[in-house]
């Protein structure tokens, strides 16, 4: 089972607090990264004696100097690289009154600091800028700090918690607004030291510390482990050969969003013995599991940017792989972030072959199974090298990333780890120096006819079937399913209707159709893409909707579906679209012609009268005796003719689950069919490490 090293964001925040209580804390799991060792060196410099931070993240002891026991440095503040300290001090300091001047590298340099000195300066603390307006250096000077009442225009947790601590400084309220609510670490850890922040609302959301104490309670804390450092081994265990097990990741609800968009996007990830650090009200945690499978292209944006800003960059790694164009919206705070992570991901992916368009907010991302090969640019951030780290590990990339050491900022020991998973094609660090070998994973997954055996091994996620009688609920009910399961909806019926849209646009009369209708029909390109869930038919380059619908399509697709080169013409793009897994397909001979070995195969089934009612239902007539029994034998007029077709007649595949709906509500059969694909699932689990 693999770890990740402790949160970074808790680690700041323990160490300063930690330093600001009255007594002794205890610290464990803290994350041994440059930024936290930026932090613990600064407090050394303030006067309190922090330990060298451990490299495995054992245990340290810290003695706190009081809420008023800091004293100001002769020297410089280096803050280093690490954003989080260089605006948490300008709180802290401000609030304590203490004169001091804060620096760092070129990079953090650039990064702006007027979000936090701006609402300081509106309750009384001053600054002089040395360098360039709203940049480090910034000579903090002495100031009496009033009452702080501030609406951010973002949601962010490093202002918040910079004005939560020079309200504790000054002893002094503070309330904040945000327009969502943004990470409460802060909140949870000063809770714990007896102090009273309350938080309420979704958006805006509101912090208030109304009376801050005038000592704080010594901290005994366990750190778990960086969510935002388990999100690049989430997307390679999703997107690798074999899934992988990481143990105590930190699951804070705000900052799980990156969980929420992976498993949106087809991810199969469980939490196992969930808890919560310490005593109650400590940080939640738990082990998490993340097995691989096809990912689906999706949307991420609005509210839920906040949860998860820090991970974008491995989002769009993941995205250029999943089926579809992937759109981030709403994050322009990556703008300033260690570099410009929005324009260093477009500049990157594109050196690589990347299909990407760069947005004001954002960026979107055309996914491909195409091998992505090139140099890139670290731009002395770490996220985007462990990003294109990632990227470079899995099969078939080939992928140079220039300032591979930027990464011992949060993730010391990443490439170390990377290169111990060799089962991903070898490639760990290797690939990031250009010299992996070729693999051959793209060309050996072309057909999923060689048996469920082979597909076990290959560790994608199921394709189901799901086959039955005229009205019998079969597209309505996998629809639901794949849903349910972040899987794609495989509708044959659509690719028959575009066949049948294909021969009515070629001008040749119907009954030439059987005799000459193959040579139209191979000359027309016939695809299914994914796009919101379902695998929609893309036809001549262009996506069809209505036009599969309509009354002559409707007319004619039972006799097109019904010649038999129109049905082997269509095997081929649906046996394509099923090809990765992690797909619900639903006809007539699903399980026992187009896809024989799908992983789980299940026969819809009613009673004549079930199916009657439930089809004069959906069509919204009035339901009465006659009419019941009017539908009930056509329908069994239709099973009859469909039993007997010479082309794919209608007959449960032999090792099909055959599943009796009459006395079923909706849900209850969407439910019996979620349980057996996840049984299924459990039963063909890879190993993880």
């Amino acid at each position: 089972m693999i770890r990740v090293p402790g949160d970074k964001s808790i680690s700041h925040r323990a160490l300063l607090l930690s330093a600001l209580a009255s007594g002794v804390s205890e610290l464990e799991g803290l994350l041994p990264g440059e930024d936290c060792r930026s932090t613990a060196g600064i407090l050394r410099v303030l006067g309190c004696e922090v330990p060298e931070l451990p490299s495995d993240g054992g245990p340290i002891r810290i003695q706190g100097l009081g809420l008023r026991g800091l004293s100001a440095p002769e020297g410089v503040l280096d803050c280093g690289n690490s954003g989080t300290t260089a605006r948490l001090l300008l709180g802290l300091l401000s609030g304590l009154s203490i004169p001091a001047v804060l620096d760092g590298d070129p990079s953090l340099r650039s990064r702006p600091m007027g979000r936090v000195t701006d609402p300081l300066r509106a309750a009384g603390g001053r600054f002089t800028e040395l360098g360039a307006p709203g940049r480090l250096p910034l000579r903090v000077v002495e100031a009496r700090i009033g009452a702080l009442r501030y609406t951010s225009p973002v949601a962010s947790a490093q202002v918040k918690s910079a004005l939560l601590l020079a309200g504790l400084g000054a002893g002094r309220r503070v309330e904040v607004t945000e327009p969502a609510p943004s990470r409460d670490h802060s909140e949870r850890m000063l809770r714990r030291m007896g102090v009273r922040v309350e938080g309420e609302g979704e958006g805006p959301h509101r912090i208030v510390m109304s009376e801050p104490p005038s000592n704080l309670k010594a901290l005994s804390l366990r750190v778990p482990g960086d969510i935002s450092s388990a999100a690049f081994l989430l997307v390679l265990g999703a997107l690798g050969p074999r899934g992988l097990s990481i143990a105590n990741v930190g699951l804070n609800p705000t900052r799980t969003g990156v969980l929420a968009v992976l498993e949106r996007m087809g991810a199969r990830i469980r939490a196992e013995n969930t808890r919560e650090m310490d005593d109650p009200g400590g940080e939640p945690a738990g082990d998490l599991v993340v097995l691989p499978g096809p990912l689906n292209a999706v949307r991420i944006g609005g509210s839920e940017i906040p949860s998860l800003i820090d991970e974008i960059p491995i989002l769009a790694v993941a995205a250029t792989r999943a089926r579809g164009t992937t759109e981030i919206r709403d994050a322009e705070e990556l703008r300033v972030k260690e570099s410009d992570r929005i324009s260093a991901m477009v500049q990157n992916l594109e050196a690589v072959g990347a299909r990407v368009e760069e947005l004001p907010d954002g960026l979107r991302i055309e996914g491909s199974n195409r091998a992505l090969e090139g140099k890139v640019r670290s731009f002395g951030d770490h996220r985007i090298a462990m990003a294109f780290g990632i990227l470079g590990a899995l099969p078939g990339n080939r992928i140079q990333v220039d300032d591979r050491g930027i990464v011992d900022v949060s993730f010391p020991g990443f490439w170390e780890l990377l290169e111990a998973q060799g089962s991903f094609s070898g490639q760990g660090s290797r690939s990031s120096e250009g010299t992996p070998p070729r693999a051959s994973a793209p060309e050996a997954r072309r057909d999923d006819t060689e048996g469920p055996d082979r597909q076990a091994a290959m560790g994608r996620a199921p394709i189901v079937t799901l086959d039955g009688p005229a009205g019998s609920g079969k597209s309505s009910t996998a629809r639901e399913v794949a849903r349910r399961l972040g899987f794609l909806h495989l509708d044959s019926g659509a690719l028959y209707r575009a066949a049948t849209l294909t021969l009515l646009r070629s001008g040749l009369p119907a009954e030439e159709w059987p005799d000459r209708g193959s040579g139209e029909l191979d000359g027309a390109k016939l695809e299914l893409v994914p796009e919101e869930g379902e695998l929609v038919v893309r036809l001549n380059g262009e996506i069809q909707g209505e036009e599969l619908r309509s009354p002559e399509v409707t007319e004619r697709v039972a006799e097109v579906a019904a010649i038999p080169h129109v049905r082997e013409r269509i095997l081929g793009p649906l046996r394509e679209a099923a090809r990765e897994g992690g797909v619900v397909a639903d006809g007539r001979d699903m399980g026992t012609v187009v896809l024989p070995h799908a992983d789980l195969k299940v026969y819809l089934t009613a009673s004549l009268a079930e199916r009657a009612r439930r089809r004069l239902l959906q069509e919204g007539v009035e339901l009465d005796a006659a009419r019941l029994e009017e539908e009930s034998l056509r329908l069994a007029a239709r099973d009859d003719a469909d039993r007997r077709r010479e082309v794919a007649p209608l007959r449960r595949p032999q090792d099909a689950v055959e599943l009796d709906t009459t006395g079923l509500t909706f849900d209850r059969q969407v439910e019996a069919i979620i349980q057996a694909v996840r049984s299924l699932d459990r039963s063909q689990e890879p190993p993880v490490t």
